[in-house]
């Protein structure tokens, strides 16, 4: 994927994500303030204009970065700094590359989990975006081709929203509602799942 097809398939998995707007503001209302809606709405338009005033000479670690920048000015929100932070340490891992194919694109998914995992203080079974994120980035990887890893990504990511129904929270405002939480799904995670779903097929 080059960086015209990379703008093409960014701008598509952003405009679908903005319409669960009302599903992940409920989620996040069940075991927060009830901001993430607005946040990925938000953030998505700012994203998707943002890559719009890109010119064709942009490589894919300048749009990873013009999104991180568009993401967090339009939210204040810790999601929104998570994200953008994610994004930008992602953006590293494509410092020389021309384009993107699958092994690319799970190297920027680790170094999203891992700078998601670091500033938020969270991993795997602490009910976060990480439940549904490390999963689809093992699966990703090691799926014989770029079409099945991304249907490999989602299944992963799926069975990860699914699982963070039986954890109990344990970072951000959700985990003052301690044993409450059980039960609900993670906002974050199914956001990224949202993301995923949204995302183009090879």
């Amino acid at each position: 994927m080059n960086a015209a097809e990379l703008k093409a398939a960014i701008t598509a998995a952003m405009t679908a994500v903005a319409g669960h707007a009302d599903e992940l503001r409920d989620l996040d209302a069940a075991l927060g303030d009830g901001d993430l809606g607005i946040t990925v709405s938000s953030g998505s338009k700012a994203v998707v204009e943002a890559i719009g005033k890109l010119g064709d000479e942009v490589t894919p670690a300048d749009i990873a970065k013009a999104c991180a920048k568009a993401f967090a000015n339009a939210n204040p929100s810790t999601m929104a700094a998570l994200v953008a932070g994610a994004l930008l340490a992602g953006s590293k891992t494509w410092a020389d590359s021309a384009d993107v194919d699958q092994a690319s694109a799970a190297d920027f998914m680790q170094a999203a989990a891992d700078s998601i995992g670091k500033r938020g203080k969270s991993e795997v079974g602490d009910k976060t975006i990480l439940d549904a994120l490390v999963p689809a980035v093992s699966a990703l990887r090691d799926a014989p081709d770029a079409a099945a890893g991304l249907s490999a990504a989602i299944a992963a990511a799926e069975r990860g929203v699914r699982e963070t129904r039986e954890l109990q929270s344990k970072r951000g405002r959700a985990s003052w509602l301690q044993e409450r939480s059980v039960g609900l799904q993670d906002p974050g995670a199914t956001a990224f799942l949202r993301f995923l779903q949204s995302w183009p097929a090879p």
